[in-house]
């Protein structure tokens, strides 16, 4: 079979034909790369082939350069870096070939070939001339086809090299003045006035340069402006796209183009008849409502200081208000009955503007909605009814609770009533007012006045339509979480019953018969399961049987679910049967919290429906976390009890600490081993041979994401606290290897990396912690003697970090306290008198009353132990 046929079998309605001819390409790229790539690009650039064949090809040859994944584009790149230079020149020459030709999209996919190549040539240094081959190609007058396709391709390679900004930055001017002459308003083409207006967009990143020059910044300005007027709409989209981005990169220098037109643009464009123009011009002013929110958060951080703050917010949204605001609240009432809820359009998108405006402009909005909430709340016209409601409670994040709850009191027991409306749009942003109303504003709840008539509502509601029930279930759930019990409370508000106590059995009972209808299924179900974990979270004592009750129910059905598995048939059951085991852990681990020792009756059938649980997972992570969590929550609150379990939950840990590529399940992982050591305690010993090796293992393997080697490092501090001296013989080769991470320094304009030692640090403090605590008080504790100073050196380099977290200081100042208290006969009182720890115990800078706690503490053992 030829690569023709081939090609077109991979586009064939036939399964089977698609798959076999998918499977025969990629065996030839494995077999031979060089002659694969070769076959596809002469295919790509032949013109006697068919177009959907050339597209074929070229998509293979694009998807065997690029990919989604990190580690797999990083092969990719290499497979092809590592192919001879006259097969790569061929191949380029080829894909710049077909970026002339008019037939159907193959320019189109010529031109994501160029940007594939490029993206991983250029930041070798390779391929240099690229760019410069395609501005000539730009300013072929006689060829529309091949102008359209080269700004693609210039978008496209601008669009991959987004990361990396310098190495197109050398080429911004000419990149910005091909762009720019072809979405000029003289520019015949539509074709290419979209095509290079797209490109500017993904170019807007690398011309900052050009955007500090102000002529340069008015013309870019200009064209982009005359844009949004074009007669073709996909331009006039794309025109509205590049003010978004713009406004969100260069929002300190938008103060002359607001004035003199973008204001006027945007209010016609949020008013357009053609939806995604109005989506794009309301989603600039949700950008300009975001920016000046966290401009307005960044300058109270600064006053708090006594600073300046570094960018000033020019109140864009504020003084735009009064022109918007009508704008936006008639978008409200255009909702579309018919439309899918997940479907994007004006109305949705309008809510979501109001609601970040309303944080934008915080009180100053409530005065210039309340109007339209009181003409339209009682309409006859579900259209307004609906828009009202939508209004209010989107303004209820933002302005002060105190300006609210005096219109909250009134509303209440109108959108109580509406619970009842004929329409269902309606009833649906009712339940999810009274959510916003239970999640922010809960003192506006009166108990003894509105509890009843509220509950009763919403548990109605449950019996409705999906969406509606599944709002219900999270308005009910954050009821619970800001009126219930909360775990580190007041002891004694534990044995009061709560404002909730008496709706407790009503709620939860009517929850579970939610999960148990034949339609429920998805996310309300999912919202119901959730709602009743928080109900189980926040229960007092008069309530515990409820929560004891509940968790009967749940293991019943999780017997009848692990009963069903030989029934699954296809993708969907599958995934069905995942999330109800999914949900079912949820409530489990969270009863067992509640009840801590008191699940001991229940302990054996937990354990039990966890190990099947962990079998039928097979490799599906996502359930082995789950099963994992609450095993961890069970060692937790059993503690040495926990002990019979563990023979037999081993066997299944082991596996999923050595699964280096699944990052997730082997954190979780890694978190059970300090779980069941603090539950063991000295027990653990038995074990830790077995725990240090498979943790050791991790930290050598070079898949293994580096987050979870900060776990494992704290976790080495779980072990050591646990079994005390008899971590000895592995103490040589954990300070080893804390001290070589301890002293790993990032370069400071490497933000993730920056972000990374931080966590990095933190995790070698907890484990600094542990093995000092496990050392302390014993006859062995001499033996930290050697590394004491590695471990003081990491509390300097913590403490002296001009971007330490809160969470670090009280790690490192707590492991300076517990050296000193560990050594109190002045073994390392030198150490200890250095003038770096006299200053660091005066701290002046603000932090928590806990950590203050704990720098008072740490003063007195240093005092003690410098005597």
């Amino acid at each position: 079979m030829n690569a023709s046929e081939l090609l077109a079998n991979t586009l064939s309605p036939d399964a089977h034909t698609r798959d076999d001819a998918t499977q025969k390409l990629e065996s030839a790229s494995r077999e031979n790369f060089p002659a694969y790539v070769l076959m596809l690009a002469s295919e790509l650039v032949n013109d006697a082939s068919q177009s959907h064949v050339r597209n074929a090809a070229g998509l293979a040859l694009k998807n065997s350069l690029s990919a989604r994944e990190i580690a797999r584009q990083t092969d990719y790149a290499n497979r092809w870096l590592a192919v001879d230079d006259a097969t790569k020149n061929k191949v380029k020459q080829d894909a710049l070939m077909a970026l002339a030709s008019s037939a159907g999209k193959v320019g189109t996919v010529a031109a994501q070939v160029v940007s594939a190549i490029a993206a991983v040539e250029l930041p070798q240094g390779q391929w240099m001339d690229v760019i410069g081959i395609l501005l000539g190609f730009v300013s072929d007058q006689s060829n529309t086809s091949l102008r359209v396709a080269t700004l693609q391709a210039i978008g496209f390679t601008c669009e991959a090299l987004q990361n990396k900004p310098d190495i197109l930055s050398m080429r911004s001017n000419e990149i910005l003045t091909a762009v720019i002459h072809g979405a000029r308003k003289e520019e015949p083409s539509p074709e290419v006035q979209l095509a290079a207006i797209q490109a500017l967009l993904n170019s807007l990143e690398f011309v900052r340069d050009n955007f500090d020059r102000e002529g340069e910044r008015n013309y870019i300005m200009q064209v982009v402006c005359e844009a949004t007027q074009n007669s073709s709409v996909p331009v006039q989209v794309g025109a509205f796209e590049c003010l978004v981005k713009i406004m969100s990169l260069y929002y300190d220098k938008m103060n002359y183009y607001m004035e003199r037109a973008l204001f006027g643009l945007t209010v016609m464009g949020m008013k357009h008849s053609e939806p995604d123009i109005a989506l794009q011009a309301i989603e600039f002013w949700s950008t300009v409502c975001e920016l000046e929110s966290e401009l307005a958060w960044e300058a109270s951080e600064a006053t708090e200081y006594g600073e300046l703050p570094e960018n000033e917010s020019k109140f864009f949204a504020k003084i735009a208000m009064p022109e918007i605001i009508p704008v936006m609240l008639d978008l409200l009432t255009h909702q579309d009955e018919d439309a899918d809820e997940d479907e994007w359009d004006v109305s949705k998108a309008a809510a979501t503007c109001l609601g970040l405006l309303a944080q934008a402009v915080q009180d100053t909005i409530v005065a210039a909605v309340i109007p339209f909430i009181e003409a339209n709340i009682r309409s006859t016209d579900w259209h307004l009814r609906e828009a009202a409601v939508m209004t209010f409670g989107s303004i209820l994040d933002g302005p002060d609770p105190n300006v609210l709850t005096p219109l909250v009191n009134q509303a209440l027991p109108i959108l109580i009533d509406m619970m009842a409306d004929q329409n269902i749009h309606v009833k649906d942003t009712v339940a999810w007012t009274l959510g916003r109303i239970c999640d922010l504003l809960i003192s506006t709840i009166q108990p003894d006045v509105h509890l009843h008539p509220l509950v009763s509502a919403l548990v109605a509601g449950l019996q409705d339509n999906p969406r509606i029930a599944a709002n219900c279930c999270w308005a009910l759930m954050n009821l619970a979480d800001q009126l219930g019990y909360v775990e580190g409370d007041d002891p004694e508000t534990f044995n009061q019953p709560s404002a909730l106590s008496p709706y407790y059995e009503g709620v939860v009972q009517a929850l579970l018969r939610l999960t148990e209808t034949a339609t429920s299924e998805g996310q309300h179900r999912t919202a119901a399961y959730e709602a009743i974990t928080s109900f189980v979270t926040h229960s007092t004592l008069d309530t515990i049987p409820v929560v004891q009750n509940t968790a009967v129910t749940i293991l019943v059905r999780m017997e009848q679910l692990l009963g069903m598995q030989n029934q699954i048939v296809g993708a969907d059951d599958r995934n069905n049967w995942n999330d109800l085991m999914s949900n079912f852990c949820a409530v489990i681990t969270s009863v067992i919290r509640k009840l801590n020792d008191g699940i001991q009756p229940l302990a054996d059938r937990v354990m039990t429906l966890l190990l099947q649980l962990i079998n039928a997972a097979g490799k599906t992570s996502t359930l082995l976390e789950d099963a994992f969590l609450v095993v961890g929550a069970l060692s937790a609150a059993l503690e040495q009890g926990f002990a019979p379990y563990i023979p037999a939950f081993l066997p299944h840990l082991y596996p999923a600490l050595k699964a280096h590529e699944d990052t997730q399940l082997c954190t979780v992982a890694v978190g059970i081993i300090g779980d069941i050591s603090r539950a063991l305690g000295d027990q653990t010993a038995q074990y830790s041979s077995a725990f240090m090796n498979v943790l050791l293992e991790n930290l050598q393997s070079d898949v293994l994401n580096r987050n979870v080697k900060i776990s494992v490092l704290s976790c080495f501090g779980d072990i050591a606290m646990a079994i005390g001296p008899a971590f000895e013989p592995y103490l040589a080769a954990t300070m080893g290897v804390l001290r070589q991470a301890g002293a790993l320094q990032p370069n400071p304009l490497d933000i993730d990396l920056v972000e990374y030692v931080s966590l990095l640090r933190d995790g070698i403090l907890e484990a600094y912690t542990g093995i000092v605590a496990g050392f302390k008080s014993t006859s062995k504790v001499e033996l930290l003697l050697p590394h004491a100073p590695a471990m003081l050196e990491l509390v300097q380099r913590c403490l002296a970090d001009t971007e330490r977290t809160e969470s670090s200081i009280k790690l490192a100042i707590g492991l300076l306290g517990d050296l000193a208290d560990a050594f109190p006969g002045g073994q390392i009182k030198q150490l200890l008198l250095a003038d770096w720890i006299a200053n660091e115990l005066r701290m002046k800078s603000r932090v928590s009353p806990e950590t203050k706690r704990t720098v008072r503490w740490a003063r007195e053992m240093v005092k003690r132990a410098t005597a």
